[in-house]
Protein backbone atom coordinates (compact mmCIF):
# COMPACT_ATOMS: atom_id res chain seq x y z
CA UNK A 1 0.00 0.00 0.00
CA UNK A 2 1.32 3.41 -0.88
CA UNK A 3 1.52 5.92 1.94
CA UNK A 4 1.07 8.71 -0.61
CA UNK A 5 -2.27 7.39 -1.90
CA UNK A 6 -3.87 5.97 1.23
CA UNK A 7 -3.12 6.02 4.95
CA UNK A 8 -2.27 2.80 6.75
CA UNK A 9 -3.54 2.33 10.30
CA UNK A 10 -2.68 -0.96 11.97
CA UNK A 11 -1.39 -2.63 15.13
CA UNK A 12 2.03 -4.26 15.30
CA UNK A 13 0.28 -7.45 16.37
CA UNK A 14 -1.72 -7.47 13.12
CA UNK A 15 1.44 -7.43 10.98
CA UNK A 16 3.38 -10.54 10.02
CA UNK A 17 6.00 -11.34 12.67
CA UNK A 18 8.87 -12.75 10.65
CA UNK A 19 11.37 -15.06 12.36
CA UNK A 20 14.78 -14.42 10.77
CA UNK A 21 16.67 -16.85 12.99
CA UNK A 22 16.14 -18.29 16.49
CA UNK A 23 17.14 -14.99 18.14
CA UNK A 24 15.70 -12.29 15.85
CA UNK A 25 12.12 -11.48 14.81
CA UNK A 26 10.71 -8.41 13.09
CA UNK A 27 7.72 -6.80 11.52
CA UNK A 28 7.59 -3.65 9.44
CA UNK A 29 5.42 -1.17 7.57
CA UNK A 30 6.48 0.44 4.32
CA UNK A 31 5.57 3.78 2.77
CA UNK A 32 6.71 5.23 -0.52
CA UNK A 33 9.91 6.70 0.92
CA UNK A 34 10.24 5.31 4.42
CA UNK A 35 10.17 2.02 6.35
CA UNK A 36 9.46 1.52 10.06
CA UNK A 37 10.50 -1.80 11.61
CA UNK A 38 10.02 -3.25 15.08
CA UNK A 39 12.77 -5.78 15.80
CA UNK A 40 12.84 -8.23 18.71
CA UNK A 41 16.32 -9.52 19.60
CA UNK A 42 17.08 -12.09 22.26
CA UNK A 43 20.21 -11.65 24.37
CA UNK A 44 23.23 -12.73 22.31
CA UNK A 45 21.59 -12.11 18.93
CA UNK A 46 24.09 -10.90 16.36
CA UNK A 47 23.53 -8.63 13.39
CA UNK A 48 26.60 -9.26 11.22
CA UNK A 49 28.65 -6.44 9.71
CA UNK A 50 26.82 -4.98 6.74
CA UNK A 51 26.08 -1.70 5.02
CA UNK A 52 23.25 -0.36 2.89
CA UNK A 53 22.35 2.68 0.82
CA UNK A 54 19.61 3.59 3.29
CA UNK A 55 19.88 6.12 6.07
CA UNK A 56 18.98 4.41 9.36
CA UNK A 57 17.68 5.64 12.70
CA UNK A 58 17.65 3.10 15.54
CA UNK A 59 15.61 3.74 18.69
CA UNK A 60 15.98 1.25 21.53
CA UNK A 61 12.72 0.84 23.45
CA UNK A 62 13.92 -1.94 25.79
CA UNK A 63 17.29 -3.57 26.36
CA UNK A 64 20.62 -2.61 24.78
CA UNK A 65 22.59 -3.19 21.59
CA UNK A 66 26.36 -2.92 21.25
CA UNK A 67 27.20 -1.53 17.81
CA UNK A 68 30.54 -1.82 16.05
CA UNK A 69 30.82 1.18 13.75
CA UNK A 70 33.84 2.63 12.05
CA UNK A 71 36.29 0.79 14.33
CA UNK A 72 34.63 1.70 17.61
CA UNK A 73 32.14 0.11 19.99
CA UNK A 74 29.02 2.00 20.99
CA UNK A 75 26.32 0.77 23.41
CA UNK A 76 22.82 2.08 22.72
CA UNK A 77 20.38 1.56 25.59
CA UNK A 78 16.64 1.93 26.15
CA UNK A 79 15.54 5.48 25.43
CA UNK A 80 18.55 6.21 23.21
CA UNK A 81 18.71 6.82 19.47
CA UNK A 82 21.47 6.15 16.94
CA UNK A 83 21.61 7.66 13.42
CA UNK A 84 23.63 5.66 10.88
CA UNK A 85 24.49 7.36 7.58
CA UNK A 86 24.11 5.46 4.29
CA UNK A 87 26.93 3.07 3.27
CA UNK A 88 28.56 3.03 6.74
CA UNK A 89 29.43 -0.58 7.70
CA UNK A 90 28.04 -1.59 11.09
CA UNK A 91 27.26 -4.65 13.23
CA UNK A 92 25.39 -5.17 16.50
CA UNK A 93 25.04 -7.63 19.37
CA UNK A 94 22.10 -7.72 21.79
CA UNK A 95 23.49 -7.35 25.31
CA UNK A 96 20.08 -8.32 26.70
CA UNK A 97 16.62 -9.01 25.31
CA UNK A 98 15.94 -5.93 23.20
CA UNK A 99 13.06 -4.19 21.44
CA UNK A 100 14.40 -1.95 18.68
CA UNK A 101 12.56 0.38 16.31
CA UNK A 102 14.44 1.08 13.08
CA UNK A 103 13.53 3.68 10.48
CA UNK A 104 15.01 3.49 6.98
CA UNK A 105 14.83 5.87 4.08
CA UNK A 106 14.38 4.82 1.41
CA UNK A 107 12.77 1.50 2.41
CA UNK A 108 15.02 -1.58 2.57
CA UNK A 109 14.17 -3.51 -0.60
CA UNK A 110 16.24 -6.49 0.59
CA UNK A 111 13.93 -6.80 3.61
CA UNK A 112 10.79 -6.49 1.49
CA UNK A 113 11.98 -9.18 -0.95
CA UNK A 114 13.52 -11.29 1.87
CA UNK A 115 16.99 -11.14 0.26
CA UNK A 116 18.64 -10.20 3.57
CA UNK A 117 20.66 -13.40 3.99
CA UNK A 118 23.10 -11.66 6.37
CA UNK A 119 20.34 -11.65 9.03
CA UNK A 120 18.82 -15.03 8.30
CA UNK A 121 21.99 -17.01 9.01
CA UNK A 122 23.21 -15.20 12.10
CA UNK A 123 22.95 -16.31 15.73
Amino acid sequence: MSAATQPLHTRWTDLELETLNPLIQRHFVVGDQIMLARILLKKGAEVPRHSHANEQVTWILEGALQFSIDGRELVVRAGEVLCIPPHLPHAAVALEDTVDVDVFTPPRQDWITKDDAYLRGSK
